[in-house]
């Protein structure tokens, strides 16, 4: 290659290089950009908010605060939702900050791949006040590029958070708001009307049975168990009332009482449909085919009689039934729109027999 065409080739890359330099470039932020430094959301915004939506992936969850502070899921029923979840997701919010301006180029814009990823907090009249779009994470390191509204301007956040578009997933699991500490009694049902009912006279107090069998001494670390089984129930999903599996349960209930120190009872029956032992249909022979019940068949004195199939049908799913004696408690409405299945673990390790409950009194 003759001298002259190198230079001139070699000039043409190092232009080429420049251009796609000054194209890729991050570009100056405005000196005096307020964002720039600050969190990603300010707490007095979030303080503003009435409601929240969540969008991901054409998946989209909307969260309503109530007058009293508490905030509920519309789209789930109207359940209440987790307030520790919503609260730890809005600090994850405020605690991220705007890094840096990347760019307003249209063009570099469109390769941070902002799509529907986006959290929006609206005030008590539906309107927006604040609302982020997240794009691509950078191929180095932690964070996102984001952009505040339809503003065509890309910052950099350390934000790192997950977008639940589950609704069931916002929604307050827990079923019993009691703690066990503020327990005084507790009634444990067993099969054929058995009962063992503790006691304690504080919370600090040890556990005693009202009825004990003699030589026998209450096992309070059982009963304690038990309660605290009871206090942390939560579902594990929802189906219609009418629905037959939460109609069969119905029938097969185990129904606790709790008593608090202030006289409120609370009722937490749990049940399911029972495993079922069935006769199998017999099969009809490829050749002999099934004679019909009653009909007399030709068959050899020294045959054997054929011994029953049984086939086994699973236990249904459990499902709990949460009641107040208190007619303004919230859980009492909450039961009426909807079954609550929870997990089987929280059924099958109460005690079964009164005797779990018991041990040999210690000789004094």
């Amino acid at each position: 290659m003759k001298l002259r065409t190198l230079v001139i080739t070699i000039a043409v890359l190092a232009a080429l290089s420049i251009a796609a330099y000054l194209n890729d470039r991050p570009e100056a932020a405005p000196s005096d950009d307020p964002r720039v430094g600050k969190p990603l959301l300010g707490p007095d915004t979030a303080a503003q908010a009435s409601g929240l939506v969540i969008s991901d992936q054409g998946k989209k969850v909307e969260l309503a605060r109530n007058a009293d502070g508490s905030w509920r899921v519309p789209s789930y029923f109207d359940m209440p939702a987790d307030f520790d979840k919503i609260s730890r997701f809005v600090q994850d919010l405020n605690e991220a900050k705007v890094d840096r301006f990347v760019t307003a180029n249209p063009e570099r814009l469109a390769r941070l791949e902002f799509k529907d990823s986006s959290i929006t907090l609206d005030d008590s009249a539906g309107r927006e006040i604040w609302s982020v779009t997240l794009g691509k994470t950078p191929d180095q390191g932690n964070g996102r590029f984001i952009r505040f509204g339809s503003e065509p301007r890309a910052y950099f956040s350390s934000l790192h958070v997950w977008l639940d578009t589950d609704a069931k997933g916002w929604a307050n699991a827990q079923l019993v708001s009691v703690k066990p500490e503020d327990v005084a009694k507790i009634e444990i049902p067993f099969d054929g009307g058995q009962e063992v009912v503790a006691s304690r006279a504080k919370k600090d107090a040890r556990w005693t049975a009202a009825e004990t069998p003699a030589g026998q001494a209450l096992i309070a670390d059982q009963v304690a168990s038990v309660l605290n089984s009871l206090t942390s129930l939560r579902f594990t999903d929802t189906v219609d009332p009418k629905d037959a599996a939460a109609a069969e349960a119905a029938a097969h209930m185990r129904t606790f009482r709790l008593t608090t120190f202030d006289g409120k009872t609370l009722s937490v029956a749990m049940g399911r449909k029972p495993e079922e032992k069935k006769l199998k249909a017999p099969v009809p022979d490829s050749k002999e085919g099934i004679a019909p019940i009653g009909k007399a068949t030709d068959v050899k004195a020294d045959a054997k009689p054929v011994a029953p199939e049984f086939e086994t049908l699973p236990a249904g799913p459990v499902f709990a039934v949460v009641s107040s004696s208190d007619p303004h408690a919230a859980i009492n409405e909450l039961m009426k729109r909807r079954a609550f299945e929870v997990d089987d673990y929280t059924f099958t390790k109460l005690p079964q027999k009164p005797a779990e409950l018991f041990e040999a009194a210690k000789k004094k």
